[in-house]
């Protein structure tokens, strides 16, 4: 590739030797691009991995199943999806969100709500940090409401995620703070109160493809709340002090609720950590 690209150059800028300036940085964009490639295919394996091994581990026949949201869930809906062909698996499918709903229609499965099946064997969903003590952080995708609710109704929480969202504490890796849902009315005195109380910044939640804020499935908004990392924090003690402010819906705060998480490896080994 580089002896066609010398051959491409023009005479004057070769005799100039300003040919192998172009030709180093070439091939450093190159090596950038492969080097990037194969980082992104790692992650992806590696939430694969994860995700492939807690539903075999826990996915059991005749049973009630809440599917997560996020970019992990998608490999285990596929996983779900094969073991119901090849098992004869009897499955209801709660989803978290509209794309779960989406993810368990498009793979066959099915469909249930919290209506018909209050109670739940297992769930699995996804995380955005897991600290040691197995606190989590989900709403980045801004479905905390929801996938709290069915996390509830369930026997077993299991957490799939890939290896950076493995953290000895919150806010290690995770930078984009804790969402917290909140009624669209009251979210300046929200921000006000736990910025007051707390410290750290809350920022109001900015749509992408749309102009204002992003509006969760629920109607309301989310301010993601960056907390000071330089303290020790109470998780379970600050998680209900912002819930009893009035407007505060749920937070992303997820103390006490997984029963075991599951962090897959570049190597394509799966680190597991129980409650």
């Amino acid at each position: 590739m580089f002896r066609q690209l010398l051959h491409s150059l023009s005479p004057s800028l070769v005799q100039s030797g300003r040919w192998s300036s172009l030709v180093c940085s070439t091939n450093l964009t190159l090596f950038s691009t492969q080097t990037t490639a194969t980082a992104k295919m790692s992650l992806e394996e590696a939430k694969k991995c994860a995700a492939y091994k807690a539903v075999d581990e826990y996915v059991k026949d005749n049973t009630v199943v809440g599917v997560g949201s996020g970019s992990t869930v998608v490999y285990a809906v596929h996983r779900i999806a094969e073991r119901v062909k090849a098992e004869g698996l009897k499955l209801v499918c709660i989803p978290t969100s509209f794309q779960a709903r989406q993810l368990i229609i498009e793979h066959g499965l099915v469909l249930g709500d919290l209506e018909c099946n209050p109670r739940l064997d297992c769930a699995i969903d996804g995380a955005d940090e897991v600290d040691a003590k197995m606190v989590l952080i989900k709403g980045g995708g801004g479905c905390l409401l929801q996938e709290k609710i069915v996390a509830s109704c369930a026997d077993r929480l299991v957490v799939i995620a890939d290896y950076t969202k493995d953290s000895a504490k919150l806010g290690q890796q995770y930078r984009k703070g804790i969402p917290i849902e909140v009624a669209p009315m009251a979210y300046v005195p929200i921000k006000g109160k736990v910025e007051s109380r707390f410290g750290g910044t809350l920022k109001l939640r900015m749509a992408v493809a749309k102009a204002g804020p992003v509006v969760t499935d629920n109607g309301n908004f989310i301010l993601d709340w960056s907390f000071p990392a330089d303290k020790e924090h109470d998780w379970d003690a600050v998680n209900r002090e912002i819930m009893m402010i009035p407007g505060v819906v749920d937070t992303g705060l997820f103390v006490g609720m997984a029963t075991k998480a599951y962090f897959g490896q570049q190597d394509g080994s799966v680190t597991e950590r129980s409650a």
